[in-house]
């Protein structure tokens, strides 16, 4: 682990000892690791404001995402994900990223992150989101996302 990954996991344990891990906003290191993560993180809040053009905004047209649930693994194009995401309900769905890694190399990247996903203020289940991006016209969108699940998890 390098120096700045220790520094990072230590100001993140000190700020969840203050908060007591409530819903910290995810920091990238860089402005470009912040580029990176605006379109994955502008799709979670999608996600939560139940918001399919907010989510089709971070998502390159075409892309597809890998759901491993248990042992079976599923693959849905992007609209058929988000058409799975109802735009209306009472219950209020949140999905939490911490801890992220991100790799850039010029016009393409990589996000690794542990995530809980929320349903009215509980978690539901947690896992690992994979997402790669690229850069088009200047603007980072996310082209695919890899995601497993899991049933048991701390705080659950």
């Amino acid at each position: 682990m390098n120096r700045r990954a220790v520094r990072r996991s230590l100001l993140t344990l000190g700020a969840c000892a203050a908060l007591a891990c409530a819903a910290l906003p995810v920091a990238a290191a860089t402005p470009e690791e912040q580029a990176v993560l605006a379109p994955f993180q502008a799709l979670l809040d999608g996600i939560g404001k139940r918001d399919h053009n907010m989510m089709r905004a971070a998502l390159l047209p075409g892309g597809m995402i890998t759901l491993k649930r248990a042992d079976k693994i599923s693959q849905l194009h992007f609209d058929a994900f988000i058409d799975r995401i109802p735009t209306t309900g009472t219950q209020q769905l949140a999905e939490r990223i911490h801890d992220p890694l991100i790799r850039i190399d010029d016009d393409i990247a990589i996000i690794w992150a542990p995530y809980e996903f929320l349903v009215d203020g509980k978690v539901d289940h947690c896992g690992t989101d994979i997402a790669h991006l690229v850069k088009r016209d200047g603007k980072w969108l996310v082209a695919g996302i890899a995601d497993n699940q899991h049933a048991t998890c701390a705080g659950k």
